[in-house]
C-alpha cells in the first residue's frame, strides 16, 4: 500500500520548465514535482507521493490527516533492530 503525505508549499519555482516547490514536512523539507497540482500556491497544503504532489488539501482536513498519522505512530510498537 502507498501512502501519501500532506505537507505545505513554502516556495514555487520553474526549473528546467518544470513546475518546483519545496514543501514542509513538519520541519522536513524537501523539493516536490507541482505538475499535477497547476492551481496550487504558497501556503497551501497537498498530498505528496514520490516525490510528486497529487492533490490539494485544505489546512483543516491536512491537520487532520496530520493528526491521524501521529495518532498511528504512536500506537505502533517499536520493534527491536
Amino acid at each position: 500500500m502507498c501512502l501519501g503525505i500532506p505537507g505545505r508549499i513554502t516556495t514555487i519555482v520553474e526549473e528546467d520548465r518544470m513546475r518546483m516547490g519545496t514543501v514542509d514536512f513538519g520541519g522536513v523539507r524537501r523539493q516536490v514535482c507541482l505538475v499535477y497540482v497547476p492551481d496550487a500556491r504558497e501556503g497551501q497544503y497537498v498530498i505528496v507521493h514520490a516525490g510528486f504532489a497529487i492533490s490539494l488539501l485544505d489546512e483543516d482536513e491536512a491537520q487532520e490527516t496530520l493528526a491521524l498519522l501521529r495518532a498511528a505512530a504512536a500506537s505502533t510498537p517499536e520493534e527491536d533492530v
